[in-house]
């Protein structure tokens, strides 16, 4: 099945596809944060950013989002995948695998050696599926304070 999948950089005409894959398992919707990320890496387009989305038979069925990130605490330059979704229609059929590798050959071509991603420890279908690929527990370590009751 994944022989019928195709890969490519995301366009405009995506916007609708991307909010509504976006929304599938998340309480609310981010239209303007998708704007500004269709703005960065459509609009604009970056050297060092990719967004690109899935499609079967002209039909987008998921996206992946990443960009190069250095520096920060001392980390060489490595790639950043900030944003991942595929349909509950087209799981399980490797969709999610395409594009990472995708991303990967992408920031490799770029000079890129290390992938990076931060998951929500209680998402076991996103944390399921990057351990799949490969990824493990980095050097670095999140750390995080709610500023609520400063």
């Amino acid at each position: 099945m994944t022989d019928q999948v195709s890969i490519r950089n995301a366009t405009l005409a995506d916007f609708n596809a991307v909010l509504g894959l976006d929304t599938v398992g998340v309480p609310e919707e981010k239209p303007a944060y998708w704007n500004e990320i269709f703005n960065r890496y459509v609009t604009i387009g970056r050297d060092d950013g990719f967004f690109l989305v899935a499609e079967i038979n002209d039909k987008v069925i998921g996206f992946i989002v990443a960009e190069v990130r250095a520096w920060e605490f001392g980390s060489s330059p490595c790639g950043w995948v900030f944003a991942l979704s595929v349909s509950p229609t087209a799981r399980e059929i490797g969709v999610g695998q395409l594009m990472l590798k995708e991303i990967c050959l992408r920031l490799k071509k770029i000079g890129v050696t290390t992938v990076r991603t931060m998951v929500d420890r209680d998402n076991k279908l996103t944390l399921s599926f990057f351990r799949s690929q490969g990824l493990r527990t980095g050097r670095y370590i999140e750390l995080e304070k709610s500023i609520d009751d400063i």
